[in-house]
Order: C-alpha cells, then structure tokens, then sequence
C-alpha cells in the first residue's frame, strides 16, 4: 500500500509547533502603549537603545525591557519589529516645561496623541480634536481661566485628544479628585470676569449626586463666572466607544459590585487592585487615537468649556 497514515518521515516538519498559537509581529512605534507581561509595568515607547526598549508609564517613570521579548499591545501578545521610524525622545515634538496634565505647561505622557495627523490624502494637518493644526505656533502661557476635571482618568484623555488645542489657547486643565471638593477649590480660586472655571463633571444626570452638586455652584456666589457641565456616563472610561475594546456595548455593573473592577472583571482583565486599575486605564487609553474613538455625549462637552473659558472678555 502507498497510503501511509503516519507520512514518510515522522522527523520531518516541527511537531513542536503544531497547536502553538503564532505570536504576531509588530513594528515598533515612539508612543506605542506596550504591557510587560511578566511584571505588569506598562508604558509608551520613549526610546530604543543597546536592544532595550524603554516605556515610560503615566508618572513619568522608565524602565527598559529587551527588545527581543513579548509585550501586550492592546491585550494582544505580540513581538516587536524593527521601527520604521526613529523613536527616541528627539523624534517627538518639543513640549514645555513639566507641570498639570492636560495643562500648557505639560510634557508629554503615555497616551498622548501625536501633536498632529496628516489629514487623508494630503491638506491640511488636524489635531487629534479634529481643529485644524495651527503650524509654527509655540504654547501660549497659561490664560487665568481654567478647566476642572473630576479625576487623573479624566485629565489624561482630555490632554490625549484636545492637548494641542489647549496649548494653543493657553488652557490648564486641572483634576479635583471628586465633584465634592467643587466648592472648596473654587472658594480657593475665587473666579471672576477674567478668572472662569469650567467644570466636566461624571454621571450629570437629573437625581444624580452629582446634578446636586452641580446646581448648587451654578446658584452660588460664584455662578456668574463658573459653568459646570457633564456626561451621563457613570465613569469617564464609558465616553471611549466601546468597539475600541471589542465590545458591543459597556457592560452593566451590578451596584453591589465597584464599577471599576466589575469592568475588568467582565473584559476577564485582573481587578485586584489600584494597579490593576491603573493599568487597565492605560489599556483603555491606548485605544484613544482621535475624538472619533469618543461618544458625543463627552466630545460637545469638552469643546462647550473650551469656548467658556476662551470666550474673549467684552
């Protein structure tokens, strides 16, 4: 018989591999977010020297990796490429001095958008906001206006898809640490004709803890000069449209259950602790490239304070 069930030569070819999923190949890329598997450290790509590659985290912190290793690109295991592209800190555009995230002053952080996108097939370059880029045009110092944000999470996803606007209209963005601290930050700042706040606040729905909050400022003594407004999403993570993380729809949490750590538990991502959370918004935050990655509900917002706080004074 010439049927041989076994195949002619039961060393050839690499048993090995058979069933072994294949680890894809990516090139690598300056501002790339990338998750060292084995420890957990995640950051973008700030440079590639002596085969390591650098990542820089949300504080500011680097640790190398070797080149050579596998990393997580968007929860997906891959190697990295050769880059097409020089990735050292001389490939980016100049920043300011370090200061507030989402600030004039701020330097850049993991996640950030590139300043600028060419605009398809050629024209004018667009900011990751959509605005058209104003070229040549260094930070403005800061205007005594300011814009105020709930948390961190909140701040950095402004600064990634509005941060070259911002900079160009000389506009700090500043995080309270939760809606409650409002009053006391903003009897401290004390606004005035020339001196506005925008607030965006979480989950600004009628009944909401939050809409409590919010109308009582706009009653306040300083109401003239603050405008507080919101997005219904129980958490800013919601606004990135949920596609961008392979899903349908942003789960429902139960309320016995923190929000937060529900998600990751649902995405099956760890939830153990702040750093699992950390992390995962670092995650969430890579698969942020332009306003068109966000709801509505969040991007008319954002432009709305934008105009407040520049509004030219008559």
């Amino acid at each position: 018989m010439d049927d041989d069930r076994y195949g002619s030569d039961v060393l050839s070819g690499d048993w090995r591999a058979k069933g072994v999923k294949k680890v894809r190949q990516v090139p690598l890329e300056r501002d790339m977010v990338l998750e060292d598997p084995d420890s957990g450290w995640a950051g973008a790509v700030v440079g590639l020297e002596a085969g390591n590659v650098s990542l820089e985290d949300w504080k500011g912190r680097t640790r190398a990796f070797p080149f050579t290793g596998q990393f997580l690109l968007e929860g997906e295991l891959v190697t990295l490429g050769r880059p097409q592209a020089p990735v050292g800190r001389s490939a980016a555009a100049p920043a300011g001095p370090a200061g507030r995230i989402g600030g004039v002053h701020s330097d850049w952080r993991p996640g950030s958008a590139p300043a600028v996108r060419q605009a398809s097939g050629g024209g004018r370059l667009r900011t990751a906001s959509g605005s058209f880029a104003v070229e040549s045009q260094r930070a403005r110092v800061a205007l005594p206006s300011r814009i105020m944000v709930e948390g961190r999470h909140d701040a950095e996803l402004v600064e990634k898809v509005w941060g070259s606007d911002l900079r160009v209209e000389g506009v700090v963005v500043e995080y309270l640490e939760g809606v409650d601290n409002l009053a006391d930050v903003l009897d401290e700042f004390r606004p005035d004709r020339s001196r506005r706040v925008g607030v965006l606040v979480d989950h600004l729905v009628p009944g909401s803890k939050e809409s409590r909050f919010a109308d009582a400022v706009m009653r306040g003594k300083w109401g003239a000069h603050v405008l507080v407004v919101g997005h219904p999403f129980v958490d800013v993570w919601q606004s990135v449209k949920p596609a961008r993380l392979g899903l349908e729809a942003w789960p429902t949490i139960p309320r016995s259950i923190e929000w937060k750590k529900g998600i990751l538990q649902h995405l099956g991502w760890p939830a153990e602790d702040q750093a699992d959370v950390a992390r995962a918004w670092q995650r969430i935050l890579g698969q942020v490239r332009t306003f068109a990655d966000l709801e509505p509900q969040l991007l008319g917002r954002v432009e709305e304070l934008i105009d407040f706080v520049t509004e030219p004074q008559g």
